[in-house]
């Protein structure tokens, strides 16, 4: 089976688009989704990414993991976005549906802002903060964060969670409303460049921990910088946004054997 794909990248958060609107992926196939995403045997990608239609939305967005499994991916969200632009499903302006939910987003150029679920629940540890932003982040300041040992730090941390375990961000605060941050992803099982639902629960985390009063909130990652916005009341996280670009790379023809 001969289909064309569609190479996206959202600070450095890679994935692999295919327009599925006539149902030809082969989804249940775990196999495939894992080749596509190998960086030596396939494409290449933190991600694949499915469009298709819904009755209630613009586009419904299906995004797997590397390993196969389904969550929510924010900086594929914003890619996705720029995808079904691209091939005029959208013009500026989205509603699409997406693992978590429903999903408001726009476009300008390169720019997509995404609107994010509400956080409510957002546990305090001593040392950390986990909550859930599409899918599951745990979140815990360190210092020099260039030389620190993101991956296995990462991985140890990713197991203690029950299943389907959690991603782990560790953060550096560079000012006031400043954090850089990189990211250990479950389902990738690495650090990637980028993690658009992980910089969201940085965001709220430390505004929750009152390591920043703003609501604006800028996030160097190590593929480009993000931002996040959002409103608080009552403890209740809203009109949270993601924004920061969503980039076309190439588009390729691939040959599944199913």
């Amino acid at each position: 089976m001969n289909l064309t794909f569609h190479k996206y990248q959202g600070t450095g958060n890679d994935f692999v688009m295919f327009d599925n609107r006539t149902k030809t992926f082969p989804k249940q196939n775990v196999e495939i989704i894992s080749k596509l995403c190998d960086r030596r045997f396939g494409v290449g990608a933190d991600g694949v990414i499915l469009i298709e239609d819904d009755e209630n939305h613009d586009f419904k967005m299906i995004y797997f993991n590397a390993d196969g499994s389904q969550t929510f991916c924010g900086n594929g969200g914003r890619c996705a976005v720029a995808f079904a632009k691209k091939i005029e499903i959208i013009h500026n302006k989205t509603n699409f549906i997406a693992f978590d939910g429903s999903h408001f987003a726009e476009i300008n150029e390169d720019i997509v802002s995404l609107q994010m679920i509400d956080v409510d629940e957002i546990q305090v540890n001593k040392n950390s903060v986990f909550t859930y932003t599409g899918t599951q982040h745990h979140v815990e300041l360190v210092n020099d964060l260039d030389n620190f040992p993101v991956f296995e730090k990462g991985r140890e941390i990713r197991n203690q969670y029950k299943a389907p375990g959690s991603n782990v961000n560790f953060v550096e605060q560079i000012n006031h409303e400043t954090f850089r941050v990189r990211t250990y992803e479950k389902g990738v099982e690495n650090e990637t460049l980028a993690c658009g639902t992980g910089v969201t629960a940085v965001a709220i985390a430390m505004h929750k921990t009152k390591k920043t009063s703003s609501n604006l909130i800028s996030l160097p990652v190590e593929g480009g910088k993000l931002e996040v916005s959002f409103t608080e009341e009552n403890g209740i996280y809203k009109n949270v946004f993601l924004k920061g670009p969503a980039t076309f790379v190439y588009s390729g023809k691939i040959n599944l054997t199913t």
